[in-house]
């Protein structure tokens, strides 16, 4: 590694050589470039010593973000069960629809039409519960109610008349066995 002595004495010897080659050279030309050069040679040992700081700088800065990197423990996850779904009942079912029968009623609507796909979408989207569904909306059924399409799936649609939901009235079962 060069010295501040070794460098000057380089920078020395450039300039002699210069001096040297020069010679032919009018004696201001001969002073300017010694004069350079002797800068020149400065700035190139300055810029070596900040070069060799900023280097020491960087090592220490990567050596502690090592050693944070290791301090961290690595955390192991474990696979937690799924948790179970709990279906919706017969019952609350046949309440949700029996609400929306007397909602449409206090509209002074005279009918709704109620879905069993779209009954079970509504109330546990992504559940298999359409059996219990299917059997909720056929047992809401009253007298005077009908299927717009009958079927045992997602497909059910009844049409619910909502003008006289008396308890009087008999149940479609009751009317049609």
């Amino acid at each position: 590694m060069p010295t501040k002595k070794k460098a000057e004495e380089t920078a020395a010897a450039t300039v002699e050589a210069e001096a040297k080659k020069t010679a032919k050279k009018p004696a201001a030309k001969k002073a300017a470039k010694t004069t350079a050069a002797a800068e020149t040679a400065e700035k190139k040992t300055t810029a070596k010593k900040t070069t060799k700081k900023t280097a020491k700088a960087e090592t220490t800065e990567k050596k502690t973000t090592a050693k944070k990197t290791t301090a961290k423990k690595a955390v192991k996850k474990t696979a937690e069960p799924a948790p179970e779904v709990v279906k919706k009942s017969y019952q609350e079912y046949k309440d949700v629809i029996n609400w929306k029968k007397w909602e449409a009623h206090n509209l002074d609507w005279l009918w709704i039409e109620v879905n069993a796909g779209d009954l079970l979408t509504e109330l546990e989207a992504g559940v298999d519960n359409m059996d219990t569904a299917v059997a909720a909306v056929k047992d809401c059924m009253l007298e005077g109610d009908y299927y717009i399409v009958e079927a045992n799936d997602g497909t059910l649609s009844v049409r619910y008349y909502t003008d006289n939901l008396s308890e009087s009235r008999r149940t479609y079962k009751e009317v049609n066995g």
